[in-house]
């Protein structure tokens, strides 16, 4: 076997001649040090990981998939829903012990380039980019479907279908809001979803004693599989563009306060508290309605089950979430989005212009156009199911990969590796998340693997021609 050890230094040049950025000096609860140089100041607290989370996810998984689930998966679409949350928490656990010992800005991109090698870096890197720029449009366009709603509840009618301008519209205010600071993107982000949370705990408590025979004559019982049992793996392999939200923690770890204590409870705590109104939420609406109907009203599918339950109010107050919801799924993913551009820059595997910082509002502005500009691009397609799909697969590549970037550094255990939080249930649990990470991509579309895939080769393409030569402080060498 080739001896085996961690580089001392990063070596090398990209076709520009820039080489990548020392690693920075100093990590402390505040600041990332760099040169004697604040890198990017540490602005978001547990509350704001949290909310990063849990915002990202609980927009697509309760406003724009429950119709489509259900229509796809019957009732069962609740347990394609659970399939999903048992995948992301045994990703998030390895996430969160790499995150602990690696606390920089670039998430998944950051651990598996240091963990297995610039070339797996590269390709991870670049799709992670691209899956948050298809994720990001997802939300968006389901942001214009819940504005259109609002739109036709109050009577106002429209020459044309607003959907995809809206989307554009939020998308470049997003995108604007970001470059002012990522202070004020995180305090928008958390007063955001604790109203929603409070408006969706409320819903669903009445939604599930309605649905015992508290309020009204309980649920007529469906056949639980009633459109098969593959339909569950391929509903599963769809939503999990719902459970994103955990790993977009970790792509802004370079900015969490107390990195080591809160980056674990933020990305866990999301994913359990996540999965949780999930599964509750496709149990009220299958059983308000029956889930072949349920199917038939599409991404506002929700609005609907609230109005069954409580009339025009209930309408209106799942209207004003659903906007919530995927206004905070898209804020949360332009910002990682760029994070990831942010990271590829420094370690020139992309233009060095890509991480300068905004000297007035200290973020990286060039990153956020670089994010923004494409995923303005892909709102303007419309296609829901596809952006979905496409950002899932792209993701459960990056988490199989850091399952094995996990197990990898455990094993070979070099001298800068000290997380301070260790997963439980090495080695099992994480090549367990591996392959179900990896095995989950088999029940998706053709089109959307096939994409996917494409997005992979370019990437690696891109750094053959591009960064070749560069290898990554920290990166394993044979």
């Amino acid at each position: 076997m080739a001896d085996q050890r961690v580089a001392a230094e990063t070596t090398g040049r990209n076709v520009a001649g820039e080489v990548p950025e020392d690693e920075p000096d100093a990590v402390t609860d505040d600041v990332t040090v760099h040169d004697d140089d604040v890198e990017l100041e540490r602005t978001i607290g547990l509350v704001g990981g949290l909310a990063i989370g849990i915002g990202t996810m609980i927009g697509a998984g309760i406003f724009v998939f429950p119709g489509l689930a259900a229509s796809n998966a019957g009732p069962a679409a609740a347990l394609s829903f659970a399939i999903g949350g048992v995948i992301a928490l045994l990703v998030a656990l390895p996430t969160s012990e790499l995150a602990t010992a690696m606390p920089r800005s670039g998430g998944g991109y950051y651990f598996i380039s240091r963990g297995m090698g610039t070339a797996y870096g590269a390709i991870v890197g670049l799709g992670l980019w691209l899956g948050l720029v298809f994720a990001s449009a997802f939300y968006l366009v389901g942001l214009g479907h819940y504005a259109t709603a609002v739109f036709a509840e109050v009577g106002i009618a429209l020459s044309f279908d607003p959907v995809i301008a809206i989307g554009l519209l939020f998308g470049a205010g997003l995108t604007a809001l970001s470059i002012g600071g990522t202070e004020n993107t995180a305090k928008l982000q958390n007063g955001v979803v604790g109203i929603l949370l409070v408006v969706l705990t409320a819903f669903l408590s009445y939604g599930v004693l309605d649905a015992v025979g508290v309020f009204g004559e309980g649920a007529v019982p469906e056949t639980f599989f009633s459109q098969g049992y593959f339909p569950v793996l391929t509903t599963a392999a769809l939503v999990f563009t719902s459970y994103l939200g955990f790993a977009q923690v970790a792509t802004v770890a370079g900015e969490i306060k107390q990195p080591s204590r809160n980056l674990p409870l933020a990305m866990v705590g999301s994913v359990l508290v996540v999965t949780a109104f999930y599964v509750v939420t496709i149990f009220v609406a299958t059983s308000a309605f029956g889930a072949d109907r349920l199917g038939t009203f599409g991404e506002t599918a929700m609005v609907e089950v609230a109005r069954e339950f409580l009339g025009l109010p209930g309408a209106v107050a799942i209207l004003v979430a659903g906007l919530l919801a995927t206004f905070s799924s898209a804020n949360a993913s332009i910002l990682s989005a760029s994070r990831a551009v942010y990271a590829l820059s420094r370690d020139a595997l992309l233009p060095r212009r890509a991480s300068e910082i905004n000297l007035r509002y200290g973020t990286p502005h060039v990153a956020l156009l670089a994010a923004g500009g494409p995923i303005l691009v892909l709102v303007a397609t419309g296609q829901v199911e596809l952006l979905a799909e496409v950002a899932s697969f792209l993701h459960l590549i990056m988490y199989g990969l850091i399952c094995v970037a996990m197990i990898v550094l455990r094993r070979r255990d070099p001298d800068w590796y000290d997380p301070s939080y260790r997963m439980p249930g090495y080695p099992a649990l994480p090549a367990v998340g591996a392959l179900a990470s990896f095995g989950l991509i088999a029940f998706m579309q053709p089109a959307s693997i096939a994409i996917g895939v494409a997005v992979m080769v370019v990437s690696y393409l891109w750094y053959r021609y591009y960064a070749g030569d560069v290898t990554l402080k920290g990166a394993i060498r044979q």
